[in-house]
């Protein structure tokens, strides 16, 4: 059963038949990345006004999974986002509630990478100052450089930041892979309305086994002998 198959109503299914249907896929294309969006301590743990480790946690380890079955994959690029400190301290936009101002939000160790999912030497680390990984950033160009065709989008808060990062994906013509366990946020109903949006109009939203097998996949199809040259017969 879907995630959010709980939280809709029979109107709104009846809303949604008319034009769209969870069965309909993107698919994976030819060279995917893994997109982690803002995986900090400021996100997953509760000494922040910002941070849920309930949800966070778990979101922590499939994400680790994930890293590992990417990293297994030659060529695969991994991109981390996060945000700054200095910039939240300089106020650079115009975000509602006092989680924003709270002293704990200055430290720049709330939007260091949580440890268990730290970049390794090539993988990026985006700063970024808006939601989307997208607005503001070089994400794009680098993706372009990569030849990327499908962006596995992962993080943290599915309502907000993982969202928009999935929609400017969209809106950018790539293929958009959620694996659902990798996503978390702090309000439960968010959570799934979102995953089920992404999933009705922008992208896959996809269990982790899914998009770990493809992953696998790759791995091993990198990992088989070329074919014997053709033999020229005369």
């Amino acid at each position: 059963m879907p995630i959010w198959d709980d939280v809709l109503g029979e109107a709104d299914r009846a809303s949604f038949a008319k034009g769209f249907t969870a069965d309909d896929r993107v698919g994976f294309g030819e060279r995917p990345a893994l997109l982690v969006v803002d995986m900090c301590r400021a996100f997953v743990e509760d000494e922040y006004p910002t941070g849920d480790s309930v949800r966070g946690r778990p979101a922590v380890a499939a994400i680790g999974r994930l890293l590992g079955a990417a990293r297994a994959v030659r060529g695969l690029p991994v991109f981390f986002t996060t945000y700054s400190a200095q910039e939240f301290a300089q106020g650079w936009s115009r975000w509602k509630g006092a989680a924003v101002h709270h002293p704990a939000m200055r430290r720049d160790e709330a939007f260091e990478i949580v440890p268990e999912l730290a970049p390794r030497p090539g993988e990026r680390l985006i700063v970024k100052t808006m939601p989307s990984a997208f607005f503001g950033t070089p994400l794009t160009s680098l993706l372009a450089y990569h030849g990327i065709d499908t962006v596995l989008v992962t993080g943290m808060v599915t309502s907000g930041c993982v969202r928009a990062t999935a929609v400017d994906a969209f809106s950018n013509n790539y293929r958009v892979v959620v694996p659902q366990e990798c996503v978390a946020d702090r309000g439960e109903l968010s959570h799934k309305v979102n995953l089920f949006d992404i999933h009705m109009k922008y992208g896959d939203v996809l269990p982790l086994d899914d998009v770990l097998a493809h992953l696998d996949a790759c791995a091993r199809l990198q990992g088989s002998p070329a074919p014997a040259p053709a033999v020229l017969r005369r």
